[in-house]
């Protein structure tokens, strides 16, 4: 059982930044970097926005804006240059300025504000937006992911047609406990 809103919130980060990892395990060095039309973001744009807008809103989260004068967003949106290894490398960056702040914290910060665009949020205000747009995009890289990997997907959560395989091997663990 988790026992407090941060370890919460950081389990939830945690849970989908596994999805991603997961997602983007199963496709290729070239599928990472596709674009599927136009106006679509390659899983390597919006893995670059993720970090982007992690390291920006996590580093000196309480005492500076989440939307740092350093960051150039537009530039997340553009079709990145470079090998899958530097793409994880800021990846993995982004996802460790997080992971730092939200082990930083306490309780009592919770109902602190901090500024996003000059808009005053508490923590905790802060803390569900960002994680409701990091899981937003995580969803676009899983879906993006599975249908390039097609055929050789392999499920994320519970297969398809596998519910009731999956619920009664919950319930016979549960009973093992």
């Amino acid at each position: 059982m988790i026992e407090s809103f941060l370890a919460s919130i950081e389990f939830e980060y945690r849970r989908y930044k596994k999805l991603a990892d997961e997602a983007i395990a199963q496709i290729t060095d070239a599928d990472i970097f596709r674009i599927t039309g136009a106006e679509d973001n390659s899983i390597s744009v919006i893995m670059r926005h993720i970090s982007g807008n992690l390291k920006s809103r996590f580093t000196d989260f309480l005492t500076s804006d989440g939307e740092k004068p350093w960051r150039q967003r537009d530039t997340e949106f553009e079709t990145p240059r470079g090998s899958r290894a530097e793409l994880l490398k800021s990846w993995e960056a982004g996802w460790e300025v997080l992971f730092n702040t939200l082990n930083s914290l306490n309780d009592a910060d919770l109902s602190r504000t901090v500024y996003i665009r000059q808009k005053p949020l508490t923590v905790s205000e802060a803390l569900h937006r960002s994680l409701a747009h990091t899981a937003y995009h995580v969803g676009q890289i899983v879906f993006l992911a599975k249908n390039m990997a097609g055929r050789n997907w392999r499920s994320l959560t519970i297969p398809r047609g596998k519910s009731k395989d999956y619920n009664r091997e919950a319930q016979n663990s549960k009973r093992k406990e």
